[in-house]
């Protein structure tokens, strides 16, 4: 079918496959070309066994570009219009649309043979090519989140008195050298797997050991008094933010494996190949599920803390709005650690305590009190600014 636009989705993303016109044109017309990523064709070729057809799908091939789309709620919301169809590979749905020219039909499905997509290879191969595509998109996400936290992730493993921990600098480098070379040859052999094949094991003990530090930190803020509240709260900041960071690297390099084994599985057995993707996509899957209980954890500790500090307000006023500062600060530390890595939750805000009119006038006094004469006047203070509290109480009763 003459410039026709193929739509291949996995429920994560939409791959736009046709003439390289058409391509950009629908893309356009709905507002994701600028959004998109290339789709790399070229890599479907070790799926492209010997057969009557194979001149034909390869020409196919090599006349079509693809591209990539991260489906958001806006995005997949469109996509529905257009009713893809579920196809016989697990989790893949297509779909031949619209011409050229005819804007209106762009959403409608269109009848006809020539599909590249019937061959199950190829639907296959591409299924793996949008995982890949994927993982690279979130890949550069979290390199721009190290980059802009300014997080030196290999400085805060080399400290680490852990020689385990200690190797993930020497594997990160690694792995990359390994996705540089495959971006030259197109291929992953097994030479060049071999120099990344244990890695995952390295990654996930690097994980483990950082999970571990955020539970310490989160312990640290069992406390009922607010002055140790404010001190620790204050002093885990910065560490919660350097874990974050290793935790967001593992992430990473474990997207860079799976791309590689990806490339790699595609030379070897097809049969196996959906079947290593689907449990790819599930790995991931819990991978986000374990950094969000660990870090969830974290925020009901902070919690617990803000709600100490709120129940407090009246005797420990600046202490007290210092642990619901660093509360949200680590609250937005944490939002924007899952961001890159797509870990769906509402960051928590936290609000000091209002106090009534004469409670507010009894805490600034404590408070100047303190400030002034921390050892003497702090028990007179107290009892002058209980009695204007209750004097407060009656009046709002009244």
């Amino acid at each position: 079918m003459d410039n026709g636009i193929q739509l291949i989705s996995d429920g994560d993303g939409l791959a736009v496959i046709g003439e390289p016109t058409a391509v950009q044109k629908f893309l356009s017309s709905v507002g994701f070309w600028a959004g998109s990523r290339e789709l790399d064709l070229r890599r479907l070729k070790p799926l492209l066994s010997s057969g009557s057809d194979i001149t034909q799908t390869a020409s196919e091939i090599a006349a079509n570009s693809g591209r990539w789309i991260k489906l958001t709620e806006e995005s997949a919301r469109r996509i529905q219009k257009s009713r893809l169809i579920p196809t016989d590979t697990p989790g893949i749905s297509h779909l031949m649309v619209g011409v050229p020219g005819k804007i209106q039909n762009w959403l409608q499905a269109e009848q006809g043979p020539g599909t590249l997509l019937t061959n199950p290879a190829v639907l296959s191969g591409v299924a793996g090519i949008m995982s890949q595509v994927a993982a690279q998109q979130s890949m550069a996400e979290i390199t721009d989140y190290l980059a802009r936290i300014d997080e030196k992730v290999d400085d805060v493993l080399r400290k680490v008195d852990n020689t385990v921990i200690a190797q993930m600098v020497g594997v990160g480098a690694a792995i990359e050298r390994a996705m540089t070379i495959r971006e030259e040859v197109d291929e992953v052999d097994e030479t060049l797997w071999s120099t990344v094949d244990q890695a995952h094991t390295t990654i996930g003990a690097t994980k483990s050991y950082a999970l571990e530090e955020l539970d310490a930190i989160a312990k640290k803020l069992e406390s009922t008094k607010v002055r140790e509240l404010a001190k620790r709260a204050s002093e885990v900041e910065p560490e919660v933010q350097k874990w974050l960071a290793v935790l967001a690297r593992c992430f990473q390099l474990h997207e860079a494996v799976d791309v590689l084994e990806l490339d790699r599985r595609m030379t070897q057995s097809l049969e196996k190949l959906d079947a290593y993707r689907r449990g790819m996509v599930n790995d991931r899957q819990k991978r986000r599920e374990l950094i969000s209980e660990h870090t969830e954890d974290l925020l009901g500790r902070m919690d617990a803390a803000v709600g100490t500090a709120n129940a407090r307000m009246v005797w420990t006023r600046t202490k007290s709005l210092d642990v619901v500062a660093s509360a949200n600060r680590v609250a937005t530390g944490v939002h924007d650690f899952y961001r890159p890595l797509r870990i769906e939750s509402d960051p928590p805000a936290w609000a000091p305590r209002q106090l009534g009119r004469a409670a507010d006038m009894g805490s600034q006094t404590i408070q100047k009190t303190k400030d002034a004469s921390p050892y003497v006047g702090a028990g007179v203070a107290l009892v002058g600014a209980a009695v204007v509290a209750k004097r407060g109480q009656d009046e709002d009763q009244t």
